[in-house]
């Protein structure tokens, strides 16, 4: 009886550890999962701001000769202004 005693004690302490294990290696697997959630989140608001960015300056190359697109483009990348044109900025918030 004592025989079948202690092989049940091990049994009950080999099935308590693969269970630990298994809880452990579940948690693991949870977390990567919320970290791959997270930068496919990332990369998605990453490609959606490029995809704006190169609608935008696609329209710049379809719409070069416009006089609206030359102006804005040398008012936002270059800080030209018209040359009877005052520009005044605002120190405040």
């Amino acid at each position: 009886m004592r025989v079948l005693h202690a092989k049940g004690v091990l049994t009950g302490l080999a099935l308590t550890g693969l269970m630990a294990y298994a809880c452990i290696a579940l948690l693991n697997i949870q977390n990567k999962v919320t970290d791959a959630s997270k930068t496919v989140q990332s990369l998605q608001a990453q490609l959606e701001q490029l995809q704006e960015d190169n609608a935008a300056l696609q329209y710049a190359i379809d719409n070069q000769d416009d006089p609206e697109v030359i102006e804005d483009i040398a008012r936002s990348e270059l800080g030209l202004v018209m040359p009877d044109e005052w520009i005044f900025y605002d120190g405040g918030d």
